[in-house]
């Protein structure tokens, strides 16, 4: 539950700080007193949207910080999972907006992103603001009334997970059709492009290695007589490298016995001697094997000026990137080959993942025609001491195809009178009435889902007297189970039934105005609620009367 709310400099606001207690509390006020400013600064710990504009006039920062006691509320494993501190008694959640337009959020003093405070903050707190009456028109929200009532939680999750999958499967199912009808449109030009790179006989390297051989070819006169005329320098019968080389080893040999550094001489010589040798073996044989070939360089040339012709014409630049085109095509082509095989099969795992869903919906929609009588039962028992004594509630379930949340379509049918025809709530029923049921809805599903704070703003809409006393005591026997209640109100039946009661409002000052709320001791309470009983002049009977409704007596 909410215990301490920080408010600093937020639109009227330049420093709220106040405690809430347990249990059923009201806040009144007057119209523009700054009631709907409160609610703006709790929404943002909710993980509403932030607007620079919200700071208070000439300042850089505004602060909201709300503690709560989440003893009793099993939120042990959402902290264990985000890795935040956990204290239960004690958690803090705090947003920080700066005039930059920058926003901030914390949980615990543990830096968060806004989807995460969104998230925890979600399970917190429910604001039912005028607005929220609307989402009678809708068809979701009337589903998850009854899915909360079906606690099927689990069966939904499970239903999800396998309508993920089917949509997955129908989707690989649709692109692989529309890949195999692109693919047949293309085939007889994608065979002819395949069988030109096939025949082509690409190979990894090879047009490096025919660019080598063609410039050896080109050049092969000049290359042969280098090579001639380097066998010639070494191995010329007198005058040849080696010839001589042979001879000063000789000298040498001759006088390393009488002096012992020609040793060291001969040596070296002789490695050079060897060296040499090898190497005038090689250059003769590499003269011996160049020979110009005229027909084997047109047949490169050839071959090179196709991989060209094929470089250019599939927009590459290198043999690699055609070789990797050519097995892409293989591929696709063998697709088509074995398309049908591969469309079948996919074909049978979509029906077996419909199969699945559909399975699992059908055990969603009897856990939900279950609920429907436990909706329509407690609706009616609820609504008959609202005022509505001739109520008739149904729940109408119909099927419509597989989505998100299964094969139900829910709508809640309402006729406030036994001889008016049942039609959807949200467009037969008074302002007042959708106020009563909604606040019916509420009570009935606070019971079934652990929400530690619900605030009501005007809820009472469109009510008074007797029924507004009745809704009151709704909420107070809400507040009482483990939860708190908070309504804002107009109406004093409502305010005398709150244990605690708070009050919001401006005030003039030579800043400018200011809002800010307090709570009310007794005696401020019977002068509130005297005021709310007979407007601004307040006489002795309002202040009995306020005393009466607050249960005080006379005094």
């Amino acid at each position: 539950m909410l215990k301490h709310l920080y408010i600093k400099n937020f639109t009227l606001i330049d420093q709220l700080d106040i405690e809430f207690r347990p249990g059923f509390s009201v806040i009144t006020g007057e119209t523009g007193a700054g009631k709907s400013i409160i609610l703006g600064a709790i929404g943002l710990l909710l993980g509403n949207r932030a607007d620079s504009k919200l700071i208070k006039q000439g300042e850089k920062k505004c602060t909201i910080e709300a503690h709560f006691d989440l003893s009793n509320y099993g939120f042990e494993a959402f902290f264990e999972a985000h890795d935040i501190d956990f204290e239960p008694e004690d958690t803090i959640i705090r947003r920080e907006l700066t005039a930059t337009g920058k926003s901030r959020a914390f949980i615990n003093d543990t830096p968060v992103s806004l989807q995460m405070m969104r998230t925890l903050g979600e399970q917190l707190i429910d604001i039912h603001s005028q607005h929220q009456n609307l989402l009678l028109q809708k068809d979701d929200f009337q589903l998850n009334v009854v899915d909360i009532i079906a606690q099927d939680s689990t069966e939904l999750a499970a239903y999800q997970t396998a309508f993920q999958c089917y949509k997955n499967a129908e989707k690989q199912l649709s692109e692989l059709k529309e890949q195999i009808a692109r693919a047949q449109e293309n085939e007889e030009f994608m065979r002819f492009q395949f069988g030109e790179l096939d025949s082509a006989g690409l190979t990894e390297g090879r047009q490096e290695e025919l660019e080598q051989e063609s410039e050896t070819l080109s050049h092969a006169e000049d290359i042969k007589t280098a090579f001639y005329e380097a066998d010639s320098l070494l191995n010329e019968d007198d005058n040849g490298v080696l010839s001589r080389l042979g001879r000063s080893l000789e000298s040498l040999g001759n006088i390393e016995n009488v002096y012992p550094k020609a040793q060291e001489l001969v040596q070296r010589l002789s490695s050079v001697h060897i060296e040499l040798k090898d190497i005038a073996e090689e250059i003769s044989g590499e003269s011996g094997l160049i020979d110009f070939d005229p027909s084997r360089l047109d047949s490169i040339n050839q071959q090179l000026d196709q991989l060209n012709a094929l470089e250019q014409k599939f927009h590459v630049s290198t043999e690699r990137e055609l070789i990797g085109i050519r097995d892409e095509m293989e591929k696709q082509l063998k697709n088509i080959e074995h398309s049908d095989e591969e469309l079948e099969t996919l074909e049978q795992e979509v029906k077996r993942q419909l199969d699945e869903c559909e399975k699992l919906a059908g055990k969603l929609t009897t856990s939900r025609r279950k609920a429907i009588k436990t909706v329509e039962a407690q609706m009616s028992s609820r609504l008959v001491p609202l005022g509505i004594p001739n109520v008739r509630f149904k729940v109408e379930l119909t099927a419509k195809p597989l989505s998100t949340d299964g094969a139900d379509k829910v709508q809640f049918l309402f006729s406030a009178n036994t001889s008016t025809r049942m039609e959807s709530v949200a467009q037969v029923a008074s302002g007042g009435e959708i106020a009563r049921v909604m606040l019916s809805l509420k009570a009935m599903v606070s019971g079934a889902v652990k929400l530690p704070t619900i605030i009501f703003d005007e809820i009472d809409t469109g009510v008074s007297g007797k029924i507004a006393q009745k809704m009151a005591l709704i909420m107070q026997e809400m507040g009482n189970n483990n939860r708190q209640v908070i309504s804002i109100t107009h109406l004093p039946q409502i305010a005398a039934l709150g244990s605690s009661h708070y009050k919001v409002e401006k005030e003039e000052t030579p800043e400018g105005t200011r809002s800010r709320m307090r709570e009310l001791t007794e005696e401020q309470r019977v002068a509130e609620i005297a005021q709310m009983l007979s407007g601004a002049d307040i006489s002795d009977a309002a202040l009995q009367n306020a005393r009466d409704l607050l249960g005080l007596g006379r005094k």
